[in-house]
């Protein structure tokens, strides 16, 4: 697939780039990418949720009523999960929700995902981006001139630059990631992927199979 080029003022210039086919040009498979974000997902979670059962809570053993004659079940403990103030059944614990995931197919997930993003012309290829200083106005700029204002944006920058992540730390729909850390649900979260030059020689040096 061959993409036109765009400059920092968001013109089309001369330029073309071509998207390699093995990366963004394959039958994308949803299940994987499913997978891939539900694992992504799970490692966010802390984890750290717990109640207490009956066996944690203080509080007296003595019988509230007495055991026979009352009409009701039996009451032989306050700490009892039936009571208000009594201990949970089967409360949460702490736990770990991470599960694993084999290399080849978050692979895939990235590269099914790249290839969804392609097949619905949702891939934008600019100019390296050269920022002197961080400068909110001039990332706004671009995205209008783009036409992607509105849209929720993933820039993907070939190493890390500073200037460029200040300018968009404050603007909510655009987020910044190099190619060696562009995940699976960073692509699908972004309605639109903002590539530089760069980072396509780069993504296809990381993702060739």
């Amino acid at each position: 697939m061959e993409l036109a080029v765009y400059n920092i003022k968001g013109e089309v210039t001369d330029k073309k780039v071509t998207l390699d086919d093995s990366i963004f040009g394959i039958e994308p498979n949803e299940h994987v990418i499913w997978l891939d974000v539900k694992q992504y997902l799970a490692n966010q979670r802390q984890g750290t949720h717990k109640t207490k059962e009956r066996s944690e809570l203080a509080g007296s053993t003595r019988k509230l009523i007495r055991q026979k004659g009352g009409g009701g079940a039996r009451r032989g403990d306050i700490k009892s999960p039936l009571l208000v103030g009594g201990g949970r059944a089967f409360g949460p614990k702490p736990r770990d929700y991470g599960f694993k995931v084999n290399k080849k197919t978050k692979a895939l997930a990235r590269k099914s995902a790249l290839s969804l993003k392609a097949k619905n012309s949702s891939i934008v290829v600019i100019e390296d981006l050269e920022f002197d200083a961080p400068k909110t106005k001039s990332l706004v700029e671009l995205t209008k001139s783009l036409q992607l204002a509105d849209k929720k944006l993933l820039f993907v920058l070939p190493s890390q630059n500073k200037n460029v992540y200040l300018s968009a730390r404050n603007l909510g729909k655009v987020n910044i990631v190099t190619a060696s850390d562009l995940n699976t649900y960073a692509i699908m979260d972004a309605t639109n992927l903002v590539i530089t030059e760069s980072s396509v020689a780069a993504i296809d040096n990381l993702f060739k199979a």
